[in-house]
Order: C-alpha cells, then sequence, then structure tokens
C-alpha cells in the first residue's frame, strides 16, 4: 500500500512542498493573505442576447452512459430513507453528480445538453497535451506563440521573449486559467490547428460525444460546445495522471516575472509574482469557505457560456465529481454554491440511491474489457445504463480539507477503485 501526498507551491517560496506524513490532516500555511481575486473568464465576449430567454434543453439529447441521461430535466431515483434534492436552491442548465470510482451517475439534470464548456475545456486541453510534455523542459515565447488570443482573454502574465518552464505554464493554465499559457503550450503541441485536432481525438477515445473542440482554452467560438458529462469525463480521466492531480489542487504558486535590468543596468534580474486558484472551492471568497475535501477540479466563464465548474471532493471513502453549467441565479459565487450543494446531498445519498446511468469507459478500456453478453457489441456497451465491474486496481486522488484562505489543509488519500482505467491506473505498491 502506498500513499500520494500532493505537491503544493507556497506563495512564499514558490518551491514544493511534499509533505511525507501519511494519514493525517496535514496543514500547509499559505504566506501572507492574498487580496481575492476574482474568477478569471476564459473571454469577454459580447453576450449573447439569446441568453435572455429562457431556453430549453433538445427533447433528443445522447444517451452515452445510459437512457435517463438523455432524458430533459432532472433524472434521479431515490430509495427510502434517501434524501431530497436541493432543487430548489439549483439554476444550473446542466449539472451532473457521479460516483468517481464505481462511475455511477447518482443523480443529473440536462446531462447531455450541449452548452459552451468557457475555462472547463481546458480539462481537456491538459488531458491532452500534459503527457506529451516533460514538465522540465524550457521554451522562449515567441511573439507567433500568443498570436491569436480573443479579445479580453484572461491571462497569466506570459511575455514575449521570456523563458519558461512547462511546470510554470500548466500552473499558468490551472490557477489562472491563463490562454496566453495555454496558447504557448498549444505551440509547444505543434500550433493550435493540431492541438484542436488531438483535443477532438482523444474526446472521441473518451466517448465524449457531446464536444465539438474550436480552440483549446475554452475561448467563445461558433460551434465550441461540451456537456456536464462530458466535461465530467474529462475530470476523471485527468485525475489518473499525477501531474493534472498537482496542478488542479494548487492553492497558490509564483509565477515567473520578466526579466529586467538592474539599476546599474550590467545584470538582468527576474523575480516572480503570486498567483492564486481562481477556484473558489478550493481557496474561498468572501462570504464562501473553502470546501472540505476539495481537491480541484476547474473553473471557467465566458458571457455567452455563463459560469461552469467541474470538482472533485473526498469525504470518508467516497469520492465524487460533481460539474455544473451556466447558472440562472445571478448571485456571487452562485456556480460554487450549486455545487457545494450538490457534493452535500451526494454524499449524503451515496448507497440510497439507483444510479440514473454511468460515466462510459473509453474506448480502448472497453477492447481490454470481456464481452459483456452474447450479440453484445462496443456501442451497446457504452449507451447501457449502468457498467458493470470488471477489473479491480486502484486510483488516487489528492484531497485538501477546508479551512481558512490562509490555513489550507492536505490530506493523502488512497481509494479503491472497482473498474480502473487498465493504462492509465497507478497499481498497488507493495512494501
Amino acid at each position: 500500500m502506498f500513499t500520494i501526498v500532493p505537491a503544493f507551491r507556497t506563495a512564499a517560496s514558490g518551491l514544493p512542498s511534499r509533505l511525507p506524513c501519511r494519514g493525517a490532516a496535514l496543514t500547509l500555511a499559505v504566506a501572507a493573505l492574498l487580496p481575492a481575486l476574482s474568477a478569471s473568464p476564459a473571454s469577454a465576449a459580447p453576450a449573447d442576447d439569446s441568453r435572455k430567454e429562457k431556453a430549453r434543453p433538445p427533447a433528443n439529447m445522447s444517451t452515452v452512459g445510459g437512457e435517463l441521461l438523455g432524458r430533459p430535466d432532472t433524472q434521479v431515483r431515490l430509495k427510502a430513507g434517501a434524501p431530497k434534492l436541493p432543487e430548489k436552491k439549483l439554476s444550473g442548465r446542466s449539472w451532473l453528480v457521479a460516483d468517481a470510482e464505481s462511475g455511477d451517475v447518482l443523480a443529473a439534470h440536462n446531462a447531455h445538453w450541449r452548452l459552451p464548456p468557457a475555462s472547463t475545456l481546458k480539462m481537456l486541453f491538459a488531458d491532452t497535451v500534459l503527457p506529451g510534455l516533460p514538465k522540465d523542459r524550457k521554451h522562449t515565447v515567441q511573439p507567433s506563440d500568443l498570436a491569436g488570443m480573443g479579445e479580453g482573454s484572461s491571462l497569466v502574465g506570459v511575455k514575449e521573449h521570456q523563458t519558461y518552464t512547462v511546470h510554470d505554464l500548466w500552473l499558468g493554465v490551472f490557477l489562472r486559467s491563463g490562454n496566453d499559457a495555454v496558447h504557448v503550450l498549444s505551440a509547444m503541441n505543434g500550433g493550435k490547428e493540431k492541438t484542436v485536432r488531438d483535443m477532438q481525438r482523444h474526446a472521441a477515445e473518451l466517448n465524449a460525444r457531446d464536444t465539438q473542440v474550436v480552440t483549446p482554452d475554452g475561448y467563445d467560438e461558433k460551434g465550441q460546445v461540451s456537456s456536464a458529462y462530458d466535461l465530467t469525463l474529462f475530470a476523471r480521466s485527468g485525475l489518473q495522471k499525477a501531474d493534472f492531480r498537482e496542478y488542479c489542487s494548487t492553492a497558490t504558486a509564483q509565477f515567473p516575472g520578466e526579466e529586467k535590468k538592474t539599476k546599474k543596468g550590467k545584470k538582468k534580474k527576474r523575480e516572480s509574482f503570486a498567483i492564486q486558484n481562481t477556484n473558489r472551492l478550493l481557496t474561498g471568497d468572501f462570504g464562501l469557505d473553502p470546501y472540505k475535501g476539495i481537491a480541484g477540479v476547474k473553473n471557467g466563464y465566458t458571457s455567452n457560456a455563463g459560469s461552469t465548474f467541474t470538482g472533485v471532493a473526498q469525504r470518508g471513502d467516497r469520492v465524487l465529481l460533481v460539474t455544473v453549467m451556466n447558472p440562472a441565479a445571478q448571485e456571487h459565487d452562485e456556480v460554487y454554491k450549486e455545487t457545494a450543494r450538490l457534493f452535500d446531498w451526494g454524499f449524503e445519498a451515496a448507497g440510497k440511491v439507483r444510479p440514473v446511468g454511468t460515466l462510459v469507459p473509453p474506448k480502448s478500456a472497453e477492447d481490454e474489457q470481456p464481452a459483456a453478453g452474447h450479440g453484445e457489441d462496443r456501442r451497446e456497451r457504452t449507451n447501457a445504463s449502468v457498467a458493470g465491474p470488471s477489473h479491480k486496481g486502484v486510483w488516487t486522488v489528492a484531497g485538501i480539507t477546508g479551512g481558512v484562505l490562509v490555513a489550507l489543509a492536505g490530506g493523502a488519500l488512497l481509494v479503491h477503485r472497482r473498474w480502473p482505467l487498465p493504462d492509465l491506473v497507478r497499481r498497488r505498491s507493495r512494501g
């Protein structure tokens, strides 16, 4: 058995702080109270007037993961004694609550409604591109790397002709939702067009059929859509990568600034500046405490998409994924409040509801599973309402227990999973 402890980067040092203790809540003191930073949008695109009208989901949506998930409105199957959904306090156009290990979807609302994803699409970008770029690789930014960013894009502060590591750039993507960092990483991956193709191909591999990729950063573009179901698939896949888990659970970090000459003009000096994660369930905000057990994943906002968010949290041995898209309520931090309500319900309801569907495996994992029945093909298995367990293994996720903004506690969590992805899961070690 082994335990993975999350690596955090503090505002004070900018250095990884690995916490080697096992089975205990580990406190990370965040140096210096940072002012509350508003969640950065992927873009500040003009508002779409159609949002003023009460939109309705299509009558016919995808049934990937189960027939009930293709139906409009709320889908839940409560057993005796199960808590009721807080539906009067849920205004998202689409949302989903799932068990991250088994893949059981506990409840959903318009799960396959294809909507603009905003910066939550960066989860797919990271899951696609991150494995191919060594984190210690350095890159000097060229003007062409930053060309074509949408007006009003959220930025971390990448500068032309400055050198950054891949690790630096991923922190900019996850913490500040920096479209500039996305564009540089895309350039390193072979360019925007190639990256979009790679992301679309990976979405297809994950059976995320609601997703159409136009830009790698989530900026509003015609035809760019995803769904609460697909975003949850992206998070689930990404969280099986150690670097992805590290970045999405990092609260604060130091980001390299611009190299400048000293006063004497002879030597050049490069300082760094503090950045804070815009995931408010992770870092908190005025009037909003960090959510106990939160461990990522990614938030987003554009004028057309509204607020979007996918989060993962653990309570006891239960790990849940929640995605919320475009709440109608206009309260500050509403997407986080609704996500927290769904987490609370999901943890209380686990074991007291019948699943309404499942998070399907990737195509490659389907090929490795034994046939489920005579004459049953891949498509039928993909669309099955509940996928039976087929393998045993382990899946790790770094949990963070809530506290105040200046005192986040990091916990090390090892989670047994009934259905692992054979090519991605970290196997149990002995000794």
